[in-house]
């Protein structure tokens, strides 16, 4: 069976792709008989009582918006590892894996959460050393924080996790998505669920998963097995019940890497990704699952690849407004939130100063930066852009406004 036919085989499966709206807190639903129903007759000299109006949802991101100053909304655009507020740590170190990790709260800590007020701080192996020191570190950080943090974390399952499997810390441990996906969408939601069940335990309500880039190239030397499948339909059928899974237990879903790492022969990690293929290319394998899934309350990650056949050039698709603005935004349809792949990695920081990086993925059309190499030059650069106009007050209160909208949704607001 070719591809196409493939896809229009598991469209109908389309049904179950259902959105990703958030109920904070809530456990993995289980089947249940339904109970039997006996009508019992109403009484006709007894009136109805009188049914109360539906209170509406009393939120307004624009209200809160408009009680924030200008330094805090630049800060809400920022996802930043625990490190980058350790003012003992030299820029750079956060990206050494053998650098010591910040895994506590401190008094100085607390000062740069209110010098740089961030939308969200995202943990790695380091940053964890038990079940009881996570748990009090991430509260430690909601409670230091005028304004809610996503609280963030890799935990694809598989060889891309930083609580499963770590010392001290008794939970699920899963062989990859691969693995998984090869079991169907029923196992690939339970992993969801799981996952998602000891995230929310833990404090966190963000997880950059599921992985949705079709395993397309055998020289690929960053996804492999962390992608479902090689097959665009069965890899977007797998990467939305994982979906569903997290966000079943109140965790919000991040896609990733738009538009497909899949197919490239490059680490972002390193250096700058590229694929080669058209934009109708792209339409039939890397770009189904972000087609044929419902994303209402999940994530976009946009990756740190190149598409010269989309966009005329080199630049990474994360800097690129024909990428996220014309492709993901426009042709998509995708109007939710839009994070930025880790901006400290080599496909971006061997190429671009830590602000030149933050304006540029702003300009782009994303919504929040992930990990600027330097937190500080990062956002002064967005602050003197908003501040001269460089980035116009809607284009900014417009990615705030989403920010504070999916916390709300998430429970944090």
């Amino acid at each position: 069976m070719d591809g196409k036919k493939r896809i229009m085989t598991l469209l109908s499966a389309a049904l179950l792709l259902t959105g990703c709206t958030m109920r904070a807190g809530t456990a993995a639903p289980t089947a249940a008989p339904s109970p039997a129903v006996t009508a019992t007759p109403r009484p006709t000299a007894t009136p109805l009582p009188e049914q109360p109006t539906p209170t509406p949802d009393p939120f307004r991101a624009e209200e809160l918006l408009a009680n924030m100053t200008l330094e805090e909304k630049v800060g809400q655009l920022f996802i930043v590892r625990p490190d980058a507020l350790d003012p003992s740590q030299q820029i750079g170190q956060i990206e050494d894996s053998a650098s010591p990790g910040v895994t506590g709260m401190s008094e100085s800590i607390g000062n740069m959460l209110v010098r740089y007020p961030v939308g969200g701080v995202a943990f790695f192996g380091k940053n964890i050393t038990s079940p009881e020191q996570l748990s009090a570190f991430t509260a430690a950080l909601q409670n230091a924080s005028k304004t809610p943090l996503f609280i963030a974390v890799d935990e694809e399952g598989g060889m891309v996790t930083r609580l499963a499997g770590a010392e001290g810390f008794s939970l699920p441990v899963y062989e990859s998505a691969a693995a998984v996906g090869a079991r169907g969408s029923d196992a690939a939601w339970e992993m969801g669920a799981a996952i998602g069940g000891y995230l929310t335990a833990y404090g966190f309500n963000v997880d950059f998963a599921p992985v949705a880039d079709v395993n397309t190239n055998p020289y690929n030397p960053v996804i492999g097995s962390r992608a479902f499948s090689s097959d665009a339909a069965e890899a977007a059928l797998m990467a939305g019940a994982m979906a569903r899974g997290l966000a079943s237990a109140g965790i919000i879903p991040v896609y990733k890497h738009f538009p497909g790492h899949g197919d490239t022969a490059q680490d972002s990690h390193l250096a700058l990704a590229v694929t080669e293929k058209t934009k109708q290319e792209l339409l039939d394998c890397e770009l189904v699952p972000y087609r044929i899934n419902d994303l209402t309350g999940c994530a976009v990650m946009v990756g740190h690849i190149a598409v010269p056949a989309v966009t005329g050039d080199s630049t990474p698709a994360s800097l690129s407004r024909a990428v996220v603005t014309g492709l993901l935004r426009e042709e998509l349809g995708f109007d939710g939130l839009v994070i930025t792949d880790a901006l400290s990695m080599g496909g971006i920081a061997r190429y671009h100063t830590s602000g030149e990086a933050a304006l540029a993925a702003l300009q782009a059309g994303c919504d929040l930066l992930l990990m600027p190499l330097d937190l500080g030059e990062a956002y002064r650069a967005v602050l003197s852009a908003a501040e001269d106009g460089t980035i116009p007050t809607g284009r900014m209160d417009e990615s705030v406004i989403r920010i504070l909208e999916y916390k709300h949704a998430a429970g944090l607001i």
